[in-house]
């Protein structure tokens, strides 16, 4: 089992795209919370780096989808209060609670997705077919990373010499300001000059220009195309012929428990566990030959010192 970054490019955009589909489109407690898990154990293992500030962000996201629901909608027959005349329904709540764990899900799908697709992946995938669109989302993803670093470099800058305040909520603003007036210079000039310097060396020219890639496409990246589109193919049937389903309004009734829907289920969680497990079995599998190799590097030491005597 090898980790998800090692397959074919091809592979990792259809799988994220089916994936990300799912989770957005299944309307299922089950799935939801599944999806959730997942992307959670995934962001872990791969984009770890300032998950720990981005759960702030999150949570924040999940109290506000979670309250707004119940607030602006008002359908279901569970009655919990009524404020103002406008009754707070468990359907309501429960709803906006699932909302919000969707979002969630997808906000950490994506983040694993900026970790593995990186821009030369993107060109791989896009440079041919579609040279302009492939260059476009290479340098949005690229631009992400160096926009931060920028920002960080402008505002040392501005705080050395004296030009950043942040004594009152004025100062802070105009700070501010000023910062994303030069980010956005910056990133205007930035963008003239990538795509001037792409267009002198000839990209996008199909007939007169070839490209080298390392990627190649091979028989386990086929036997993972397959298991995904087979899978992802049954569980869009259930969604689609109502297996899958399950009602909020006007009151909730859960999708019944049949073999097609635990499949689904078991499928779906193999899917999206994935990055996770085949990480986790690479570090492992790691660790053994590190392991290995010591004590062979041990024994051999062994073996020279007793034939020195």
């Amino acid at each position: 089992m090898k980790p998800l970054e090692k397959y074919n490019p091809a592979v990792l955009f259809i799988y994220f795209l089916l994936l990300a589909s799912l989770v957005m489109f299944a309307a299922n407690p089950v799935m939801t919370m599944i999806a959730f898990v997942a992307m959670n154990s995934a962001a872990v293992v791969y984009a770890g780096n300032g998950l720990g500030r981005a759960y702030i962000f999150y949570a924040v996201i999940f109290v506000l989808t979670s309250l707004a629901n119940p607030v602006f909608s008002h359908n279901g027959v569970t009655v919990l209060l009524v404020v103002n005349d406008n009754p707070i329904t468990l359907e309501a709540v429960l709803y906006g609670v699932m909302t919000g764990f969707t979002i969630l899900s997808v906000l950490l799908l994506f983040r694993v997705f900026s970790t593995l697709m990186t821009s030369d992946r993107l060109l791989y995938i896009f440079g041919r077919a579609f040279p302009k669109l492939g260059l476009l989302l290479s340098m949005t993803l690229r631009f992400v990373p160096l926009f931060g670093r920028q920002r960080r470099k402008i505002e040392n800058t501005q705080k050395t010499l004296g030009l950043y305040k942040n004594e009152n909520a004025i100062d802070t603003i105009k700070g501010k300001l000023s910062i994303l007036s030069a980010m956005t210079t910056w990133g205007l000039e930035n963008g003239i000059v990538t795509a001037d310097s792409m267009s002198a060396r000839g990209y996008g020219i199909k007939r007169s220009r070839t490209s080298f890639s390392m990627y190649r496409f091979e028989r386990s990246d086929a036997f993972m195309l397959c298991a995904v589109l087979l899978s992802c193919g049954f569980i869009f049937l259930g969604i689609a012929i109502d297996k899958l389903k399950t009602d909020f309004y006007p009151r909730i009734e859960l999708s019944e428990v049949s073999a097609y829907a635990l499949i689904s289920y078991v499928l779906y969680a193999l899917i999206a566990f994935f990055p996770f497990v085949a990480k986790l079995a690479e570090r492992e599998a790691q660790k053994k030959l590190f392991k290995e190799s010591c004590d062979n590097s041990v024994n051999r030491e062994r073996i020279e010192k007793r034939d020195s005597v």
